[in-house]
């Protein structure tokens, strides 16, 4: 085993340097937590710095201007108004608020997708119990052969009844890009609201808030726009601010400022923490942006390039066929596991794999044959070379042939 992860070592590509991954292990997981750069946690650290040594005058003189510009740049990469985004936590604080925020009775249905992440599937749940209101599933298949088929699934599932519709922009479990711009207006056509969970998507596809036409979207900054953790943002269509309050009720719901709205002076101050995460995502923006000669545009050609070679390969290795077309994939790949693991858990296969091997690759359980699915994630610190030798590991365990 020692040999083998020597060998891994010579194919680290020259990028990984940027950041402060371990070099022993093959970081084939960027989908699940982001990874950020050492740049950009040098000035967060400065940014830290600044308010310990004034606490009371970083927040009082400070703060403001920092996080303004940082929605700022934040709009500007996402092609939406500044006053329609507020920064908060994490994509399932995003997706809480909003649905803790309405009203929902008992006439009332939600539709969600058989592929929701579980924690904002959860807090649908919640939202049923506390309120009557009813959750919908659309069972949209997997492995499938083009996005049509999530739109069949959805639309066939919209009634009378139907209040808002919970999407993924791109699934967790299964990596896809759903067809959401189209899936938007075709719901807001038939008067359903739309709530994108967009955890995924800033940084590893190219977004435009104008274009989606979402009431309501959130996204991470921590993940592919590899921002430091705990930075994330939530935009709000105009005529429904009003009705979407934070978690966390603070002075913003009762300030006399007129300069800004409620909804950004609720959300912008829910009581102390360290903001200083939101304040590094320009730098996040400019840094990535800087690695490729064409930008982000060439970075995220780059990345989806690399993760369907990677998933090639490995479906070969797998013998199994790719489970969705090239159109529905961007950073993040999924390959199916053979039947023959289905007595094994996926805890089991992870640990193995990062034990042995020195792997750290998504392994995730399914609903429904195949029960168990690896996801691999592309970023520029990645090589093919770190598949492969992911490929060599699953036969090494008796998974590929």
């Amino acid at each position: 085993m020692k040999s083998e992860k020597l060998n891994f070592k010579l194919h680290s590509s020259d990028y990984q340097e940027l950041w402060s991954l371990d070099a022993n292990v093959a970081f084939l997981n960027h989908g699940s937590y982001g990874a950020c750069p050492k740049a950009v946690l040098e000035l967060q650290q400065s940014l830290r710095s600044q308010l310990e040594q004034d606490p009371v005058n970083f927040f009082g003189r400070k703060w403001e201007p920092l996080l303004d510009n940082a929605r700022s740049k934040l709009a500007a990469f996402i092609n939406a108004d500044i006053q329609d985004l507020v920064f908060i936590p994490n994509a399932t604080t995003g997706v809480n608020s909003v649905l803790r925020s309405l009203r929902f009775s008992p006439d009332d249905e939600i539709l969600t997708t058989n592929h929701e992440y579980n924690a904002c599937r959860n807090a649908l749940n919640f939202i049923a119990n506390r309120t009557g209101a009813r959750i919908v599933v659309a069972k949209v298949p997997f492995p499938l052969e083009s996005p049509q088929q999530v739109i069949t699934a959805v639309l066939e599932k919209v009634s009378s009844k139907t209040r808002l519709a919970l999407l993924d922009h791109i699934t967790s479990q299964t990596g896809l890009i759903f067809p959401i711009q189209q899936l938007v207006k075709e719901l807001q056509a038939q008067g359903v609201e739309t709530l994108i969970d967009g955890a995924h998507a800033p940084g590893m596809i190219l977004l435009n808030m104008q274009e989606i036409g979402a009431t309501y979207y959130t996204g991470n900054c921590h993940k592919w726009l590899s921002a430091p953790k705990g930075a994330a943002f939530l935009y709000v269509r105009r005529d429904k601010q009003p009705e979407i309050h934070p978690l966390t009720i603070s002075h913003g719901a009762n300030s006399s400022r007129t300069d800004k709205s409620r909804f950004q002076l609720e959300f912008d101050w829910m009581g102390t923490d360290d903001p200083t995460a939101y304040m590094c995502v320009p730098e996040a923006i400019a840094f990535m942006g800087s690695l490729l000669p064409g930008g982000w545009k060439e970075l995220m050609q780059r990345n989806h390039q690399l993760v369907l070679q990677a998933r090639d390969l490995l479906c070969t290795a797998l013998q199994v066929q790719p489970p969705c077309p090239d159109e529905m994939i961007g950073s993040m790949a999924v390959v199916p596991m053979p039947v023959s693991l289905e007595n094994r858990s996926h805890i089991w296969l992870h640990d193995e794999l990062l034990d042995q091997f020195g792997i750290q690759v998504q392994v995730v359980p399914w609903q429904e044959s195949p029960r168990m699915l690896i996801r691999i994630s592309a970023q520029i610190y990645n090589t093919l070379e770190q598949y492969q030798f992911l490929a060599k590991a699953l036969k090494n365990l008796g998974v590929a042939k």
